[in-house]
């Protein structure tokens, strides 16, 4: 097979989007390279199908700019661009037959008759539809329209091919046939492929780079054994497979605590006394006696799963998930054991354990013992504190002292919900108001990209006041 170019041939610079005030794409940069498949990997509302858009013309950024082959093509409508777009609804013309479909776009270039036969002959074989030339497209599987609408993408020599979920009408075993078909696709034809699409599965079967992408930022690229062994934040290792996600300590270089418990590790530069996460995969944990084990648990669960047993395990009041070709009875105490190189250690995406920030008292009733407060222009009543009107408050807060409001009138409202990571004893979630960020702490389920109205516990809430000099 021909070697990859290292060249990019579609760069992406600063580009910046915002529909109705919300920022769908904050500031992105990205190189794709020639002749890579490349997948864009992301929960709904990330901003992956707003960056293909870009890339093929269908929407132009309000900041930054787009480059194709190192020359500037911001202002260049799609049909200019050399780039063919495959859709998850096919979007194939139901008048015409296989053969009219992939010729359409080199009729429209008034393409010689001959070349144009030649050209989709040799496009119906990379396809494996021989034979198929006068066959109607409504007569066609979903996985055969699939591949006409990428003959017809491909027929006319794009540099670059995007792929917007082309897979996603598709039942699973038919997904997963032609996600390796694509891969093959792609290798035969040389062709770049950009690729979006919120299924972990194919974007670690079929790509050479992953860009992962959350909340309208690049959280990570690269290759997928990359993405999946060396994860730089606790969302990646979350989206990307399974993983047990652990709040830790780091001690010092090369040693973490987690539920008490030291245990070696081979990540150094932290500091000391940092907090971290911590990530283990499932397959990672080698099942022992518990007397050889760094921590131990009781099997509650146990499911198989084919090659390997599913199990919950549950430590310190936390849930662990372990992988294993050998099942253990439920209600079983066993021992966990893992060696330093598989335990992951990074940065919290929330900088620190509690929610600190400065409010203004706007009235207070000693009598009553009561306060209202400003928050982001909100007036929020506080009972059990009162201090004097126009006080400035510093203010902490625990991530157990924030939720989101049932009745949906909460203190805040169109909070953004940018992240749900579950930590084996509840889902840490970070939320984005107008002004900053919030981190929450909830046993139920969220859907992130979505709104919601917060409320605040103050009972748990710790109020410093701050003096003329800005000082506590």
């Amino acid at each position: 097979m021909e070697q990859k170019s290292e060249k990019a041939i579609v760069s992406l610079r600063d580009i910046y989007v915002e529909f109705d005030g919300e920022v769908i794409l904050n500031h992105i940069n990205l190189d794709i390279k020639d002749k890579e498949f490349v997948t864009i990997l992301g929960p709904s509302g990330c901003g992956k199908t707003t960056t293909l858009r870009i890339i093929g013309g269908f929407l132009n950024p309000d900041g930054g700019d787009v480059y194709f082959e190192n020359k500037k093509i911001n202002n260049l409508p799609p049909h200019k661009r050399n780039v063919n777009t495959v859709f998850q609804k096919y979007s194939l013309f139901p008048h015409l037959n296989v053969f009219d479909n992939i010729a359409f776009g080199l009729k429209l270039k008034k393409t010689p008759k001959d070349e144009i036969k030649k050209k989709v002959s040799k496009m119906l074989s990379i396809v494996d539809l021989k034979g198929y030339e006068k066959r109607s497209v409504s007569k066609l599987s979903g996985g055969q329209q699939q591949r006409v609408a990428i003959a017809r993408a491909l027929v006319c020599d794009p540099k670059v091919v995007l792929l917007d979920e082309p897979l996603g009408a598709l039942d699973l075993k038919l997904r997963k046939n032609m996600q390796q078909e694509l891969k093959e696709i792609q290798q035969k034809t040389q062709t770049t492929f950009i690729y979006v699409t919120h299924d972990q599965e194919e974007a670690l079967t079929m790509s050479d780079t992953v860009v992962v992408m959350n909340n309208g930022v690049i959280e990570q690229i690269g290759t997928p054994a990359d993405i999946y062994n060396e994860p730089v934040n606790a969302f990646v290792a979350d989206f990307i497979g399974e993983a047990n996600i652990i709040n830790g300590i780091m001690i010092d270089d090369c040693r973490v605590k987690i539920l008490g418990q030291e245990i070696q590790c081979v990540d150094k530069g932290f500091g000391k006394n940092t907090p971290v996460d911590v990530v283990i995969r499932p397959e990672d944990i080698e099942v022992v006696k518990p007397e050889e084990a760094q921590l131990t648990g009781t099997v509650v669960d146990a499911v198989f799963k084919g090659v390997h047993y599913e199990m919950t395990v549950m430590c310190n009041n936390c849930q662990w998930l372990i992988h294993s070709t050998v099942c253990q009875e439920i209600g079983s105490v066993i021992g966990m054991k893992v060696i330093p190189f598989n335990i992951q250690i990074m940065n919290k995406m929330f900088p620190t354990p509690n929610n600190e920030f400065t409010a203004r008292v706007i009235s207070s009733d000693k009598n009553e013992n009561t306060m209202k407060i400003e928050i982001e222009g909100n007036s929020i009543e506080v009972k059990g504190f009162c201090f004097e009107e126009n006080t400035m408050l510093n203010v902490v807060l625990p991530p157990d002292g924030l939720h989101i409001a049932g009745d949906g009138n909460g203190d805040l409202n169109d909070v953004y919900i940018e992240s749900v990571i579950w930590k084996g004893e509840h889902n840490e979630i970070i939320l984005e108001s107008d002004e900053r960020k919030w981190l929450m702490q909830s046993d139920q389920d969220e859907q992130v990209a979505t709104y919601v109205p917060i409320s605040f516990d103050f009972t748990k809430a710790v109020f410093f006041p701050v003096n003329e000099e800005g000082d506590d």
